[in-house]
């Protein structure tokens, strides 16, 4: 695995095409400045549609609610064990990510086949994307209630459109699906494979993260409208960590910069543990001697 973009160049237009044409050309060669703009517009679309018609929101809910059992998929064991099987990959993901970058500390050198860029992308992309701004900034201050706790659904809070900041719900709240926004954040194993691999890792993460999220719906725990525009937010970080650190002005330069201090700082770290090691074995010995 080398240190090369995670996403396939964009293919140079004809300067004769139509903008329109342009646009399109880019966005199926991958340009991050494309898809970014293509998840804007359809974040901003999907927030407009579900301000216009909540009566969606609401039908999309009451699909899976019986009036006189609530939400009944949340109680069957299958499901919930499917809801456990996303945390469960990306807790994976992050553990096998923080090992890579702890390795060279604690046992021997990283190779420079192993891009540092891979491990960081990933760990950053889930921190700020389904940690920071999913969970810390939108579900602990927006204050939606989740289906299963507003008036419609048998609970005592009002419904609350999507955006609208409002003290019916503490924290951890319905806006937006912290597990959908974690189950479509496995999309980055696709950035970062070769591009003959991608199309199958997308076969298996795009359904994953689609019945991931669905379940929450099922479950009353999110409105459709939350698992949606936390897609569209989760992919936006992406991009832009994508960006910055691939495809952003010296962004390979700064890279080798950062891979070589990071290098230096492994080397000496595990040249004074050795060293420390070596020290503590010799104390031990002078003192086993003179317990003799």
């Amino acid at each position: 695995m080398t240190d090369t973009p995670p996403s396939p160049a964009p293919s140079p237009a004809p300067s004769s095409a139509p903008e329109r044409t342009g646009f399109a050309a880019r966005l199926a060669g991958g340009d991050t400045r494309a898809l970014a703009l293509a998840v804007t517009a359809c974040l901003l679309v999907l927030s407009l549609f579900f301000l216009a018609f909540p009566a969606v929101d609401i039908a999309a809910s009451r699909l899976f609610h019986d009036p006189a059992g609530g939400f009944v998929l949340s109680q069957t064991p299958f499901l919930q064990r499917l809801r456990e099987l996303g945390p469960f990959l990306v807790k994976l993901i992050a553990v096998l990510c923080v090992a890579i970058l702890l390795w060279p500390f604690v046992v021997a050198p990283l190779s420079r086949r192993l891009p540092l860029r891979a491990p960081v992308f990933l760990l950053s992309t889930l921190i700020l994307g389904p940690g920071l701004l999913v969970n810390a900034v939108l579900k602990n201050n927006w204050g939606r209630p989740r289906p299963n706790a507003v008036d419609l659904f048998g609970g005592d809070a009002p419904y609350v459109r999507v955006w609208q900041m409002t003290n019916h719900c503490d924290t951890n709240c319905s806006f937006v699906s912290g597990e959908a926004s974690s189950s479509l954040w496995l999309v980055t194993l696709a950035f970062l494979a070769p591009p003959s691999w991608r199309r199958a890792i997308l076969a298996v993460v795009l359904p994953l993260a689609l019945v991931l999220s669905a379940n929450r719906v099922a479950f009353g725990g999110h409105f459709l409208s939350d698992t949606l525009i936390s897609w569209c937010l989760t992919l936006l970080v992406i991009l832009g960590v994508q960006y910055l650190l691939w495809r952003a002005p010296g962004a390979d330069v700064r890279a080798a910069r950062w891979r070589n201090g990071y290098d230096r700082a492994a080397d000496t770290v595990r040249a004074r543990a050795v060293s420390l090691r070596q020290r503590l074995a010799a104390s031990l010995r002078a003192f086993a001697a003179m317990m003799r």
